[in-house]
């Protein structure tokens, strides 16, 4: 495991139901779920966290440095992991010209703002920004590149266990969904689950064997961010669907 920060202090409560949030006793406050990375999620579920709000922007424009690359790698690790366990999380996320990437991480729990826009449809009739009607049927997002767009697609298409691996008696597999249909990577070769510990919360790319990280490269189930390759899919241990529906 990369020596990658702890992700920051959220907010946390113990209900995914805002309204609930509000009762007395619900707030959880202010948690560091400082530590291991790779037990953050764990912390705050045992504490009994079903609602969390993560600090900030995860902002995947433009060039990383080190440090930056680190922190947003540590904000989506927690965001993968929290949506493993069905925990709600919110939190914003800052694409930029590589809006259309939305589909990259699609199978995490939708952000509550993307780029700037709450996904809220305008009015009949009301006009958008850029001088036309809104209020009709959503287009393609990918073909738009339009966020508010790509925000409500994410939302509507979300659902637990659409992007996540797993291990068998001396293979891994993915099972990945983000793309409309079921896609299936096995390998038997332990090279591929070493890499897969590797990259869960962010290596450097050469800190990886080639091959195997071309492999995952494409099928999109590694994500570039500065200097650090991050593990996309995540792992369950236990099933939130019945099998057979997976």
């Amino acid at each position: 495991m990369s020596a990658v920060p702890s992700p920051p202090p959220v907010l946390a409560w113990r209900d995914h139901d805002p309204a609930a949030c509000g009762l007395p006793g619900m707030f959880l406050g202010e948690v560091d779920p400082s530590g291991d990375p790779g037990g953050a999620a764990e912390r705050l579920w045992r504490l009994g966290a079903r609602r969390v709000r993560l600090p900030g922007t995860v902002d995947l424009t433009g060039e990383a440095g080190p440090e930056r690359a680190a922190r947003t790698v540590a904000a989506l690790s927690l965001v993968r992991d929290l949506t493993a366990r069905a925990v709600l999380v919110d939190w914003e996320l800052r694409l930029g010209l590589a809006v259309d990437a939305w589909r990259v991480l699609c199978h995490l729990q939708p952000p509550r703002r993307l780029d700037g826009h709450d996904g809220r449809t305008e009015p009949e009739g009301a006009e958008r920004s850029d001088g036309t009607a809104g209020g009709g049927p959503a287009g393609d997002p990918e073909a738009a590149g339009d966020p508010g767009e790509a925000l409500r697609a994410w939302r509507r298409g979300h659902y637990l266990c659409k992007c996540l691996w797993r291990v068998g008696p001396g293979f891994v597999q993915i099972r990945d969904r983000r793309w409309g249909e079921l896609r299936r990577f096995t390998a038997d070769e332990p090279e591929y689950r070493t890499a897969i510990d590797r990259l869960a919360y962010g290596a450097p790319a050469g800190s990886v064997r080639p091959a195997v990280l071309d492999d995952f490269r494409g099928e999109r189930l590694v994500l570039d961010i500065g200097v650090l390759s991050w593990w996309v899919p995540y792992r369950v241990d236990r099933w939130l669907q019945e099998s057979m529906t997976i």
